[in-house]
């Protein structure tokens, strides 16, 4: 993750260290094939929409897609996943975009689709959680 993302509105340090740690957190799960992990970075009623376009509403159905995709067509891929901008939506509500770069199993970048993803995360009971997301796949950028 970059030590440098631009921050918009009033985002206290403790909130940036909690809502990188969620999208870091997701990194891991998704490299290490865990969806139940996965699943728990987003809030129960989270809603989420996934690459190929398919919304996802809660933490179970996130969970139960996740497990058969990682098992699947996504047991091959891998990701890095930098923050690089959180905006203040409301008092403890961050919106935050991260661009995702595929890697090898070894965390070397490797070409491919990339991901430019938005999650709004929020403080819920059960700590800092995604509440809503989008994840778009986008080509990798031309050499030269």
């Amino acid at each position: 993750m970059a030590n440098e993302a631009l921050v918009v509105g009033d985002v206290p340090a403790t909130t940036r260290t909690a809502v990188t740690g969620v999208v870091k957190a997701l990194e891991q799960a998704f490299n290490d094939k865990d969806a139940v992990a996965l699943g728990e970075q987003f809030a129960r009623h989270a809603s989420w929409t996934n690459a190929r376009g398919t919304r996802l509403d809660g933490r179970a159905a996130i969970t139960g897609f996740s497990a058969p995709a990682m098992e699947g067509f996504l047991r091959d891929s891998f990701a890095r996943y930098e923050v690089v901008k959180l905006l203040a939506i409301a008092p403890e509500v961050i919106a935050v975009n991260v661009v995702q770069t595929p890697t090898d199993r070894d965390g070397n970048a490797v070409d491919g689709a990339r991901g430019a993803t938005l999650y709004v995360i929020a403080r819920q009971v059960d700590g800092w959680k995604i509440v809503a997301g989008q994840n778009n796949a986008v080509d990798a950028p031309s050499v030269g």
